[in-house]
């Protein structure tokens, strides 16, 4: 079989089918872009962006010359029902987020569906996505990963999060804010223990940058700085690969201890050493009161 067969390629002079396409921008460098998302912007009816300011920067860019409209999380409801009647009548009308692959902690879904249960043909235009970009930086294996989008805003439901995900063996990928990053690392510390992470920060724009270490090396060294600027993507690492399966008992004895000296009550201890090791509890309870009552404590 010639290796070529796997491949297809758009007829540039051919109409597009009607349908909704899923078209993925760049999350920075303009260079980014695919030629087919090219084709398929430069020839659709119509397209919606989370963004309609953002997305002409693109369009100008490239000289395509195209109606668009705004959808996005708060108008959704009432954009609806207008682009698949759109698509209904035989056009083609292209999604597009403020950078990357609509849907991926963008809108898009609710649209999606809605074209499904009409019948209507939906066509993914993949390209640039940061977490897989910054997963491939990352060191980490990347034949599995968890991707985590945004996480709670509030530290309680964040550490709500970490809590449920933090026996997972797989690396953790997560988006942040610049002035929740540091907060988030902090709780990331306290919750999965001071794993090893590579933070990206603005990538494939201009100042891009890949910050690597442990989680508090890495919030040490965003917390010296007078201003934090740019959408974060974290990679995490995941249980297999944290060491936790190298802390010894008297490890887990200096940890315990050294928690209870900041104040910590002990049941919480116990429930940070369990998310950042992956025992259990009762284990760890266990482990150390017999450590207690050898030392006749």
């Amino acid at each position: 079989m010639n290796p070529l067969e796997v491949f297809t390629k758009g007829d540039p002079s051919a109409p597009l089918e009607p349908g909704l396409y899923m078209v993925a921008t760049p999350i920075g460098n303009l260079e980014d872009i695919t030629l087919r998302a090219l084709r398929i912007l430069s020839k659709c009816s119509l397209v919606a962006a989370e963004d309609t300011r953002r997305i002409r920067i693109l369009l100008n860019n490239f000289e395509i010359k195209v109606k668009t409209v705004s959808y996005r999380e708060q108008n959704r409801a009432r954009a609806t029902p207008g682009l698949l009647e759109l698509i209904r009548e035989g056009h083609a009308v292209a999604l597009v987020s403020d950078a990357g692959m609509p849907c991926v902690s963008d809108p898009g879904a609710e649209l999606v569906a809605a074209c499904a249960e009409a019948g209507l043909p939906v066509f993914a235009v993949p390209g640039a996505n940061a977490a897989t970009g910054a997963l491939s930086i990352s060191g980490f294996p990347g034949d599995r990963f968890s991707f985590l989008g945004f996480p709670p805003a509030k530290s309680a439901a964040r550490r709500k999060l970490l809590e449920e995900v933090s026996s997972r063996p797989e690396p953790l990928v997560f988006y942040e804010a610049p002035h929740r990053i540091v907060p988030s690392l902090r709780d990331m510390q306290e919750v999965l223990g001071d794993r090893l992470a590579v933070a990206a920060r603005e990538m494939t724009k201009l100042h891009e940058e890949r910050i690597a270490g442990r989680l508090s090396e890495i919030r040490d060294s965003l917390e010296n700085r007078s201003h934090i600027r740019g959408e974060f993507t974290l990679v995490v690492a995941g249980l297999e690969d944290s060491e936790a399966a190298d802390i010894g008992d008297a490890e887990l004895r200096r940890r315990y201890l050294a928690l209870l000296a900041e104040g910590v009550e002990p049941n919480e201890a116990l429930r940070r050493l369990a998310a950042a090791t992956g025992r259990r509890k009762r284990e760890l309870y266990g482990l150390l009161r017999s450590d207690k009552e050898e030392e006749g404590e």
